[in-house]
């Protein structure tokens, strides 16, 4: 009984993991697409004032944000040519591994109170 319960643990521990993405696959998606080219090589520090930073930014944010690119315009989604264009090809899983990594980076975003 101790061994079944251990196994289901450890499936559920490694199904939560793949569930919320990610990093190193995340990081591959983020090299291979370029996404640096556009929001900086420490996504810190994008190339134009308003793209937005993206290191440390909060997952499930990054992912409805990346999700509503792909949808593309119209409802629930966003309408920006070169983003759409990049997420295309995405899965879901992509898409939630791209988040947990980008999250993962240390960012300079800032509340303000």
């Amino acid at each position: 009984m101790k061994k079944l319960i251990t196994a289901l643990f450890c499936s559920a521990v490694s199904f939560s993991a793949m569930a919320g993405g990610n990093i190193d696959s995340g990081k591959a998606l983020a090299d291979k697409y370029s996404c640096f080219a556009c929001h900086g090589k420490d996504f810190n520090t994008p190339i134009d004032p308003s793209y937005p930073k993206l290191a440390g930014q909060h997952k499930d944010y990054l992912e409805h944000a990346l999700t509503a690119y792909k949808r593309g315009d119209g409802a629930n989604g966003r309408n920006n040519a070169i983003m759409t264009g990049q997420v295309k090809p995405l899965s879901n899983q992509d898409i939630k591994d791209l988040a947990a990594y980008l999250h993962s980076l240390p960012g300079t975003l800032a509340v303000h109170r």
